[in-house]
């Protein structure tokens, strides 16, 4: 990967996940996050070994990509990076940060995370201090869950910024579940990713 010319202050959010599959939600937090801190690009990571799920099963890795792809076309703000997919072992947020610091080093960069996934980072994170160093934590506030509340008290978190985003009530579990049960997603994930998971028979029964 490398470094763009005058990449000095360019703006880039980092939104990792299993995206299995991403839904309605991600692509609407995704979308205000962007807006609220003037984000030139929110680069979508899905994560080739998901660290946290270690015994839980994942769809393929490059079917979750393509559905990933498939999620973040059309705004022109988003991209989809295979940098986790194609790195061996575990997907450490730690290791992605050093990389795209590596290849931007004039960039701000911003890790997104919601209220879920601040709750676990000083203890269920690999070096969450070098996160902090590496880049500003984009904390995502819902209706009912307080990311900046729920923050540890770690140098580097005054330099959070809170983001208030809308309550989407979906989930990756839920749509799973409801495909396992016969039911219909359609209005639960974006149409191209629901191609993807017609075609590949993805979380039937």
């Amino acid at each position: 990967m490398a470094a763009p010319e005058g990449d000095a202050g360019l703006r880039l959010g980092v939104f990792g996940g299993t995206f299995d599959p991403p839904h309605v939600g991600h692509v609407a937090v995704a979308r205000e996050v962007a807006d609220r801190l003037r984000l030139d690009r929110v680069i979508w990571m899905p994560a080739g070994a998901p660290p946290h799920k270690p015994e839980q099963p994942v769809s393929p890795a490059p079917v979750r990509l393509e559905m990933t792809r498939a999620a973040a076309a059309g705004e022109p703000r988003f991209e989809v990076s295979e940098l986790e997919i194609r790195r061996p072992g575990p997907s450490y947020t730690v290791d992605t940060l050093r990389e795209l610091r590596g290849a931007y080093p004039g960039a701000d960069l911003f890790l997104i995370l919601g209220a879920d996934q601040i709750r676990t980072f000083a203890t269920g994170w690999r070096e969450p201090g070098t996160i902090l160093e590496l880049a500003t934590l984009a904390l995502m506030d819902r209706a009912g869950d307080d990311a900046v509340a729920a923050s540890p008290d770690l140098p580097g978190m005054e330099r959070a910024a809170h983001v208030p985003v809308p309550r989407v009530d979906v989930s990756s579990t839920e749509v799973r579940a409801l495909v396992a049960a016969g039911g219909d997603v359609s209005a639960l994930v974006p149409a191209g990713v629901l191609v993807v998971m017609e075609r590949e028979g993805l979380y039937r029964g």
